[in-house]
């Protein structure tokens, strides 16, 4: 095994400006991807059986460190079972600031030769950015009521 990852970073980031899985796949698109998988998690209209009119995220000041560490872990744990053979391209924002219904709060794309890589590391990489990246949600129901959501939760 050579020391040069095959993985690459496109973009892992906290993102106060809208995003979409359109640019995130864009993004991670090559002639040698076989396979391009992505999530797009967005706002819904509901939680826990009340309806949401709106949500808000904040981020600890740390968070975007924290963002492209999670990242940089999952490639290199990745990296050292990878064949090496073709490139494995990533792709991933949280949203922060206020999100309306059916805004893309986090979006995550993953490009590899075969299929199986890619979701699999697609996979991993939304669960963890959900469990260790340190933002925070505020729901706004309609009803009036706000509820604080925090990561990891």
């Amino acid at each position: 095994m050579g020391t040069e990852s095959v993985f690459e970073v496109v973009h892992a980031v906290l993102s106060a400006e809208a995003i979409s899985v359109e640019q995130a796949i864009a993004a991670v698109e090559s002639d040698t991807a076989g396979a391009v998988v992505s999530f797009s998690g967005v706002v819904r209209n509901h939680d826990g059986g009340k309806p949401v009119e709106r949500l808000s995220y904040s981020a600890h000041p740390t968070a975007h460190q924290m963002m492209a560490d999670v990242v940089a872990a999952l490639v290199a744990e990745h990296s050292q079972g990878s064949s090496g053979e073709q490139p494995v391209r990533i792709w991933a924002a949280h949203r922060i600031g206020l999100l309306d219904i059916g805004d893309p709060a986090l979006v995550c794309a993953v490009s590899a030769a075969h299929r199986g890589e890619a979701f699999a590391v697609c996979s991993e990489l939304v669960d963890r950015i959900k469990e260790q990246v340190p933002i925070w949600k505020e729901q706004f129901f309609t009803d009036g009521t706000v509820e604080w959501v925090g990561a990891g939760s």
